[in-house]
């Protein structure tokens, strides 16, 4: 324990003589600053000051880092005029809030504007020097002190300088806001809790050129980034997005240098000619494109449709007539444009000379005075030089894009302070419920009060900000447009935004659009044309999913749309055409009524009631004859009441099948069958004991079949047919079947038997009786009577077993409706069969040769005379 608080002693003596020393060698006399940055700057002093952020040059001299020598600063040079009339738009604003007696009333905003030279060690020291200040400021107890210069930053222009000014000024809560930086990684609350923007973010940006390759049909595109967070995160955006909607694929993505590397650039072009993708979208700045169409001018690279992000959109370099024949027609996605009242006669006051502007300021805005300007050699600027008639971009304000977004991030830093200063004391946003007041001001305090912003500029836009720091968003969408006469224009052709109702939304004027091409059509730009209605897309393995062939549907299956992966299969009920794009409702096929097959066999079956009747009508008239009274005229009326139930169930074989026809016919039919046959057994068993009777001994066998005998026979066959079908209705009935067995693209309608084994049970013991009808019979054959009738139910019995003998195999192999069909015709062949050969003779007797119908004649005794 004394060991731990002697080592901790020895630490603090340790740590007293460091500080002590470096404060005794790097601040002699008091606290000093290390050095100063010089920074091409502008000032306006004021009650709160505001900083800004501006790309005024493009380029700085490279410092010699040997260290065997201080180093020197920096020097910019390459004057961007639109970067410095940004600069302006923020003094402009602020100038105006300070004329506003309804915004921050006395309250003066001041401003500090650094140039950062499009540099990120320049922009990071300016950001630096905005919130620590660089002046020297000690008070008598030796300590440095004094409020930050600044209380928000408007800027920085580059998303990298704002990754890394923002990293920084995150942690002690600096609000920034910028006008430019896209980038959506600065979406990360918890990266940079202070970052705002008025610009929309890539993430938006990138779904807004994908709803424009969605609305032309393109889904195969190229894509090319810078390699900095701003084309890297696009990249990453990009592919993110269009692998959630599949709304299209990249055909490459590529990494455009920063430096003239000619031979990567070659490569680059060379891999756009071969590719097949006819949409190329650029996520870089206008220093790549240049470097980039170098080589494309070189190649000759026609006819691609190029897509702009907002960061090269309105290069006024690129729009020159050697680069049209192959960026005419590009849509790009510009910053909204805006209207800014008074800015133009704000930019006609710019002096090099003013009181405000440093001996840097003075540098920076000598160039934009080029009526002075001159060619080999002219005169200096004197500072008083008329800039009303001066042909120059500086004062171009009909299309204020960049400059709308520094004046919307200026008045989101005025009206959330002043918000703060609106505070009433007891009813403040902070703890205690306390206020902040102008002599206290923290920028952590405009932070909270920046989350909560709402306004609506003149123009008529309203600005607030989201959780992640971001605005409303919304794009311009702009059209190259070249000219007969060989200049350019870039055209406003529709909008990409964000409502709280509508969500996002593209609205585009196609009328307005220049397509640099023969057609004067956008073009088609795609991996694998859609497949036609009825066929399937099945990936190729290894390419993106929108390269695909197209494999028809099978039968059966349809795809009706375009996009379609797989087949869908058509209802049960349905089929495909033969385009395999619909369904269409299965033909139905059953024995119809409707058709000549089921006309036929109807009329067959009535014909065959109507001669059943006919027989037993002349069979009721002539009842009293021989003929007719032979063998028991009962039984033969009884038979030709079931021939005619037989004729009337083949009527319920025809038809589409019900549920209470499918039970019914088969019962019907094999009751009446046996109804039939049993008449038939019981005269041929009668017809045996007549021949027995008249034999020595044999009287005692008529009275076995007398007339209660033979309808008890007939009653307790049919009553064993009636239990057998009783039985097989109610264990497992037959049905309706929708068979599709026999064909795919149709549906079969017959009455599944139900149980194979009740079916062929009431065929077995119909064929039994009919088989016993037919032994008997053939035994009695040799009757000596004139009329023996034991000779035409044997003939009768041999037709009917034929038939059903025949009906077994047929009836199995037919499939569908031809099952019934032969089913009704076996039917009907052998009710015609019974009819024809049991009654055809008695009826031609009765009717043509009444001589033969006599009891002697009957008897074989002769015909009377």
């Amino acid at each position: 324990m004394w060991s731990y608080l002697l080592t901790i002693f020895f630490l603090l003596i340790l740590v007293y003589s460091f500080s002590s020393a470096s404060c005794s060698s790097l601040f002699p006399s008091s606290c000093q600053l290390l050095g100063k940055f010089h920074l091409n700057g502008m000032h306006k002093t004021g009650d709160v000051i505001l900083g800004g952020l501006f790309q005024v040059h493009f380029f700085s001299s490279i410092q010699d880092l040997s260290f065997t020598s201080q180093s020197q600063q920096s020097v910019c040079h390459g004057f961007d005029v639109l970067g410095f009339r940004q600069a302006q738009t923020m003094a402009f604003a602020i100038d105006e809030i300070n004329r506003n007696s309804n915004l921050l009333p006395n309250v003066t905003l001041g401003y500090t504007l650094y140039d950062n030279c499009l540099e990120l060690g320049i922009g990071f020291r300016a950001a630096l020097s905005l919130v620590s200040g660089q002046e020297e400021k000690i008070i008598l107890n030796n300590k440095c002190a004094g409020n930050p210069p600044v209380i928000g930053i408007v800027g920085d222009s580059s998303s990298t300088r704002s990754i890394a000014i923002s990293t920084v000024l995150g942690l002690y809560r600096v609000p920034m806001v910028s006008y430019f930086a896209t980038c959506s990684c600065l979406s990360d609350r918890q990266k940079y809790p202070s970052f705002f923007r008025t610009i929309p973010s890539d993430a938006f940006q990138v779904r807004a050129i994908i709803q424009i390759l969605k609305h032309f049909g393109w889904t195969w595109a190229g894509l090319l980034i810078s390699d900095d967070d701003y084309g890297l995160h696009a990249a990453r955006a990009f592919q993110s997005e269009l692998s959630l909607s599949g709304e299209g694929c990249l055909a490459y993505v590529e990494v455009l240098p920063w430096d003239t590397d000619t031979d990567e650039i070659r490569r680059i072009v060379d891999v756009i000619k071969k590719s097949t993708a006819r949409v190329v979208i650029v996520f870089a700045h206008e220093s790549h494109m240049i470097n980039l169409m170098e080589e494309v001018v070189a190649h000759n690279l026609i006819g691609l449709q190029w897509i702009a992000s907002e960061a090269w959109t309105a290069a006024a370099v690129l729009q020159i007539p050697q680069l049209m024949p192959y960026l005419g027609g590009t849509l790009g996605i510009a910053i909204r444009r805006g209207e800014i009242q008074g800015l133009r006669e704000f930019l006609l006051q710019v002096r090099p000379n003013l009181p405000h502007s440093t001996s840097y300021g003075r540098s920076m805005v000598r160039e934009p005075f080029t009526v002075c300007w001159l060619e080999g050699g002219g005169a200096i600027c004197t500072g008083q030089e008329d800039l009303e008639n001066a042909d120059t971009e500086f004062l171009e304000i009909s299309n204020l894009r960049p400059e709308y977004n520094v004046y919307k991030a200026v008045y989101a830093l005025a009206y959330s302070l002043d918000d703060m200063l609106q505070c009433k004391p007891g009813r403040g946003s902070f703890s205690g419920d306390s206020c902040a007041t102008l002599q206290s001001l923290e920028p952590w305090q405009l932070v909270y009060h920046l989350e909560r912003v709402n306004f609506t500029t003149s123009f008529g836009d309203q600005v607030s900000f989201d959780e992640n720091g971001d605005a409303l968003p919304i794009y311009d969408v702009m059209n190259w447009l070249w000219l007969p006469d060989g200049s350019t224009e870039v055209q406003n052709v529709g909008e990409v935004k964000r409502s709280t109702f509508k969500g996002e939304e593209l609205i585009l004027d196609e009328d307005k659009i220049f397509w640099n091409f023969e057609s004067k059509k956008p073009p088609r730009s795609v991996c694998s044309e859609n497949c036609p209605p009825g066929a399937h897309m099945v990936r190729r393995k290894g390419e993106p999913e929108c390269c695909f062939d197209c494999i028809p549907c099978s039968e059966g299956k349809i795809t009706n749309t375009s996009d379609s992966l797989e087949c869908t299969s058509c209802p049960e009920d349905f089929w495909s055409n033969p385009n395999r794009d619909h369904c269409i409702p299965k033909q139905t096929e059953f024995l119809s009524y409707h058709e000549p097959l089921g006309i036929c066999l109807t009329a067959t079956s009535l014909l065959g009631t109507f001669v059943c009747a006919v027989v037993l009508g002349i069979f009721i008239y002539h009842r009293r004859t021989p003929i007719v009274r032979a063998n028991n005229s009962e039984l033969s009326f009884q038979l030709l009441l079931s021939l005619k139930m037989c004729f009337l169930c083949s009527l319920l074989f025809i038809g589409r099948p019900r549920l209470w026809t499918c039970q019914l016919r088969h019962a019907a039919f094999g009751i009446s069958f046996v109804l039939c046959v049993s008449c038939i057994l019981v005269k041929t068993m009668v017809v045996l004991a007549v021949f027995k009777a008249s034999k020595p001994g044999g009287g005692t066998s008529l009275k076995w079949f007398g007339a209660m005998q033979q309808r008890g026979t007939v009653l307790f066959l049919t009553s064993i047919q009636a239990a057998i079908c009783t039985t097989w209705l109610v264990s497992s009935s037959p049905a309706p079947h929708k068979n599709t067995q026999y064909h795919n693209d149709k549906i079969v309608y017959e009455c599944a038997v139900g149980s194979t084994v009740g079916f062929a049970v009431l065929l077995g013991y119909i064929g039994m009786l009919a088989f016993l009808s037919f032994l008997i019979a053939f035994l009695v054959r040799n009757l000596p009577d004139s009329f023996n009738e034991a000779k035409l139910i044997t003939f009768s019995m041999l037709i009917f077993c034929a038939v059903w003998v025949a009906f077994v195999p047929a009836y199995i192999s037919s499939p569908g409706k031809l099952a019934d069909a032969v089913e009704v015709f076996a039917i009907l062949a052998s009710s015609f069969g019974l009819l024809i050969t049991l009654f055809g003779p008695k009826c031609y007797i009765i009717l043509l040769r009444p001589e033969m119908n006599t009891k002697k004649a009957v008897m074989g005794r002769g015909i009377e005379s």
